[in-house]
């Protein structure tokens, strides 16, 4: 402190710089800690049977092992008519205000803040305030949301300062750095850090290109101790924090975000890395930060060796540049396909080094909606879903190519024509290979032979007394392919090549109905007074259901060769669908003949059980009744494949 006084005198505050800096951000990580643990004391006296969770290991990184009083400070909370009362408010109240000074000191003090005295009021605003809190019992709803929202829109918070401040000593940092390291501000380092700096600036060097021009990946890099400490400016986000701290042979990274998915997403980059993650959960009630709590975890590696840990770094640095702006992009994708889709293409494009900033300063939406109009205004409508016309596949896959050209072209520094007349190609390329239609003549197909099998399953294992879920799923299958018509005829309302889907899909949705009806109708006979179906009966069914399941399969691969026909027909593929065709109809009279087998055995097994006789009847003629759809189904698949190829019928 001497040393301090004495620098200060001599008006070089900058000198001061680095210890300062250095003792504000262990003063950010101790606050930032502080105000979690009260907001989990709030939830904790909100619901006091959940659990409260272990705070040992993060109060021992910020240098809290010996506070006693942080450990009780969540247990022993507790509401008292609206006031959150804690057991040792004193101590909290007084190393909030402590820490906030230690922390303001270098934006305040230092000289080198143009809005130093906007600064230091807001801290002498929220020093006052703790002050007035020691005159209370306990915390009111007003003043805990004071201390802990994130909102801005709702005023200013005690949070708010704190990461307001946080990112002028980021600044501050870069700026009073005693070198540069391959781009990294660095001071106070040692000489074996060097090759740690330069292992995480050389991750940071080779996807860095793909941020463009948004702002973001400074790196600032300090010791502090036995810790080599490494902060990234991934953005602009005040919650959106990055610090990396190395100690021996042990990184440990600790993240913030504010959105969820984002954060799920970066969890998963690292996993791949070899990182271990330890996620607290985050603190969600609508009396704080309107909401919108913000995540926080912990991503651990050991490292075997200096070589390991070099490339432990190494890794962090090449994955941050894909979480810029990716909640952005992925609400973008969602335009075109769902959540799931969207963050699997973001997932996609990060592993193979794309990344989306390129499609996102090419337009982003604004390019596929113009191209969608621009390729195909006969088959898209203004607004409408990308996976609705060209399926759920197509779609990602389109989108997939989209974002690598965009990242590869604006890399190259291309005109953005370029871009947008490279989407439209692509698009009407994928136009042309795509045939929606038989993906859901396909899916419909599936769900046939889901049907099928659990048709098969029962009669000759029975349901393991189950019967009311094979029945429910059996329903939700059917219900789902009756979807899958309703979808085709929408698609025929405008588009008049899809009448011949829908009349596939009428007759093919007679054989999900067949089935999904027989399956009920076999349950129905394990039931008093039935009690089972004799076994010469039940071997004639298997007989009956297996047959269908193998023409449904045979429908299947039919399928996928009528989408690959077209006038330049290859002969090899024609005789292999005419073939399968021909078995359908051959599975047809089978079922013909083994329904009479089936009766047979009804009236001379059942003769004396109306009521069995009657279901046994039912569900043969059943189950033959959806081979009978299928022969309809294949011809119609047949029209389809010859109007396709220009032969006639």
């Amino acid at each position: 402190m001497l040393k301090d006084k004495a620098v200060a005198s001599l008006g070089q505050q900058t000198l001061l710089m680095p210890a300062w800096i250095t003792a504000a951000l262990a003063a950010n990580d101790r606050l930032k800690l502080y105000l979690s643990l009260t907001q989990a004391a709030a939830q904790h006296a909100r619901k006091p049977e959940d659990s409260i969770g272990n705070w040992s290991q993060e109060l021992a990184r910020a240098g809290l092992r010996d506070a006693g009083w942080t450990q009780d400070l969540v247990r022993h909370a507790y509401n008292d008519e609206g006031m959150l009362v804690l057991s040792h408010m004193p101590q909290l109240l007084q190393a909030l205000g402590e820490d906030l000074q230690i922390m303001a000191r270098p934006v305040v003090d230092g000289g080198m803040v143009k809005d130093a005295s906007g600064f230091e009021q807001r801290r002498n605003h929220w020093l006052e305030l703790l002050q007035s809190m020691h005159d209370h019992e306990g915390l009111t709803q007003e003043a805990l949301t004071a201390l802990t929202h994130g909102e801005r829109k709702a005023g200013d918070s005690f949070h708010l300062l704190v990461m307001d401040l946080h990112k002028q000593i980021n600044a501050l940092a870069s700026s009073v750095a005693t070198e540069n390291l391959d781009d990294a501000h660095v001071w106070n380092i040692q000489k074996d850090d060097r090759a740690l700096v330069r292992a995480f600036m050389r991750g940071l060097h080779r996807t860095a290109p793909l941020k463009f021009n948004h702002p973001g990946l400074d790196t600032a890099v300090t010791r502090d101790g036995k810790r080599l400490l490494i902060q990234n400016d991934i953005g602009t986000n005040d919650a959106h924090v990055l610090v990396i701290e190395v100690e021996e042979q042990t990184i440990r990274l600790t993240y913030s975000d504010l959105h969820p998915p984002r954060f799920k997403f970066f969890q998963s980059l690292l996993e791949n890395a070899g990182f271990v993650w330890k996620v607290s959960e985050p603190v969600i009630s609508r009396d704080l930060n309107e909401g919108k709590p913000y995540t926080v975890g912990i991503a651990t590696l050991q490292a075997a060796d200096q070589t390991a840990l070099e490339q432990g770094l190494e890794d962090i640095a090449s994955r941050i540049v894909f979480v810029i702006d990716w909640n952005r992009a992925r609400k973008r994708l969602q335009m075109f396909v769902s959540k799931a889709q969207a963050i699997s293409i973001l997932e996609h494009t990060s592993e193979h080094r794309w990344g989306h900033m390129g499609w996102l300063l090419a337009g982003g939406e604004s390019l596929v909606y113009d191209t969608m109009e621009a390729v195909g205004s006969d088959t898209f409508r203004i607004g409408e879903r990308l996976d609705a016309v060209l399926g759920e596949t197509g779609a990602r896959a389109f989108l997939i190519e989209l974002l690598h050209n965009c990242s590869e072209l604006l890399q190259q520094q291309q005109p953005l024509t370029l871009v947008q007349d490279k989407a439209r190609l692509l698009l009407g390329r994928v136009l042309q290979q795509r045939h929606v239609e038989f993906d859901l003549l396909a899916e419909h197909a599936a769900f046939c032979n889901a049907l099928a099998q659990t048709l098969c399953d029962v009669l000759t294992q029975g349901c393991n007394g189950h019967c009311d879920q094979v029945v429910q799923r059996a329903k939700n299958w059917e219900h789902r392919a009756d979807h899958l018509l309703a979808t085709a005829r929408q698609r025929a309302e405008r588009q008049p090549h899809w009448r011949a889907v829908v009349d596939l899909l009428v007759q093919a949705d007679n054989v999900a109905d067949a089935l999904e009806e027989s399956a009920f109708i076999y349950t129905l006979t394990l039931v008093e007074p039935i009690n089972g179906l004799p076994p010469s009966v039940m071997e004639v069914l298997g007989k009956l259901a297996d047959t269908t399941l193998v023409a449904i399969q045979d429908l299947v691969k039919a399928i996928e060769i009528a989408r690959l026909l077209d006038a330049g027909i290859d002969t090899t593929d024609s005789d292999a669908f005419l073939q399968i065709l021909w078995r359908m109809l051959r599975a047809e009279r089978l079922c013909d003949d083994l329904l009479r087998t089936a009766r047979q055995h009804i009236v001379q097994t059942l003769h004396a059980q109306p009521a069995a006789m009657l279901l046994a009847t039912e569900l043969a003629t059943t189950i033959e009744g959806a081979s009978d759809a299928l022969v309809a189904t294949g011809y119609a698949l047949r029209q389809m494949a010859f109007l396709k190829t220009g032969v006639p019928a």
